[in-house]
């Protein structure tokens, strides 16, 4: 590994993405170190949490390396059991591997993940994680360890001379995850690297299987990693309890026709639950945390042509005036043509061209030209 093309820190998870993104970075000449983030999840990690409470706990993997400019700034040391398949490939890809403890700054997500539930919103949490972890505090002990670049294994592309850097979508579309990522600064993206971005899941496993790695079948997960039975309830219940005051539902005439538990049990476009029979289908179209009400209606009354987004990033120069785009209201939406008009610093109306079925406050919408993510923003 000559690392003539610069030093890069990688986000392993122990997963095959990250792994093979590991692994073609070093193919491709790159002094390559892996990091694995401790997030406070499971019985060993929160054994294993940094005593000092003031720095990031590290733990050497078999192959031996440590990054000396991180390591100086740890307290203690920590046994991360999630991280046995992170250690396993930095010793075969025979790279420096080290972790460090982001519970602290994991569990302030958590939090915002309840009380958004609990304000009868549905929150993106992968958003948040990739825009002050990934791209944030990790980006900021990279470049403490003297690192050029951050890589992870997202789906996703970055290109671009000096000066005009885009974020785009991933090759394989039924993979791409550039939706999670529009909240990363764009000063960050000539030090982004997403090595599998040009690649379909099977390139990838087909790869691993190249490299010799144990994992190239392992696994992949769909979940919120804090919640991978799909309980979010159970996750919000534990610390924002009074989300689940019973309250009414009621239709789009204001009539009650039944009651709920909880208004944090609840998201816009939710079918499964309902307990209620109306002889038809019925969907929850608005939540009301002020009054601790649930709407129900057609499917009909679940579309609309508007969606008013706050707290917008952009990842070009902020527009002027209207502009035309391909846009997603959450991350398996098929992007629609739509107009945004930005109405403040950081706020946009989206105009569809069609309406479109479950606008979700809490979520992120995205615009995109082509395959080029302009920016987004929280839905309102």
């Amino acid at each position: 590994m000559s690392g003539h093309r610069g030093k890069v820190i990688i986000a392993m998870s122990g997963g095959v993405d990250s792994s093979v993104a590991a692994g073609l970075l070093c193919e491709r000449g790159y002094e390559v170190s892996g990091l694995f983030m401790r997030i406070g999840l499971g019985a060993m990690q929160e054994q294993g949490a940094n005593r000092s409470g003031d720095g990031p706990a590290c733990l050497d993997g078999p192959a031996g390396g440590e990054v000396p400019a991180l390591r100086a700034r740890c307290r203690g040391c920590c046994n991360a059991a999630g991280a046995a398949d992170a250690r396993a490939v930095a010793a075969m890809l025979g790279i420096p591997f080290f972790a460090m403890n982001f519970k602290e700054q994991f569990d302030r997500i958590i939090d915002y993940f309840a009380d958004e539930y609990a304000r009868g919103r549905t929150p993106n949490p992968c958003i948040l994680c990739n825009q002050r972890l990934k791209f944030g505090r990790l980006a900021e002990y990279a470049r403490a360890a003297g690192a050029d670049f951050v890589a992870t294994g997202h789906y996703a592309r970055i290109d671009g001379r000096a000066g005009s850097y885009r974020l785009r979508r991933a090759v394989d579309m039924n993979k791409d995850q550039s939706y999670a990522l529009f909240g990363v600064e764009r000063e960050m993206l000539p030090g982004m690297l997403f090595p599998i971005g040009k690649l379909t899941k099977e390139e990838v496993r087909d790869h691993a299987r190249r490299f010799g790695l144990e994992i190239h079948d392992k696994r992949e997960s769909q979940d919120i990693c804090f919640a991978p039975d799909r309980d979010y309830a159970r996750v919000v219940r534990a610390r924002r309890p009074e989300a689940f005051t019973e309250g009414p539902v009621v239709d789009s005439s204001g009539k009650e026709v039944g009651r709920h538990g909880g208004i944090a049990n609840f998201t816009i476009g939710q079918r499964r639950g309902l307990r209620i029979a109306m002889g038809v289908p019925i969907y929850v179209t608005a939540l009301d945390a002020d009054t601790n009400t649930v709407t129900v209606g057609s499917k009909q009354e679940l579309a609309s042509d508007r969606v008013r987004a706050s707290r917008v990033h952009w990842l070009v120069d902020r527009p002027s005036g209207p502009v035309s785009a391909q846009v997603k209201i959450r991350y398996a939406h098929q992007a629609a043509p739509a107009v945004v008009q930005p109405i403040g610093a950081d706020r946009v109306e989206v105009r569809f061209d069609a309406p479109q079925t479950a606008v979700t406050p809490g979520q992120a919408v995205v615009f995109y030209d082509d395959d080029v993510v302009l920016g987004g923003g929280w839905i309102d």
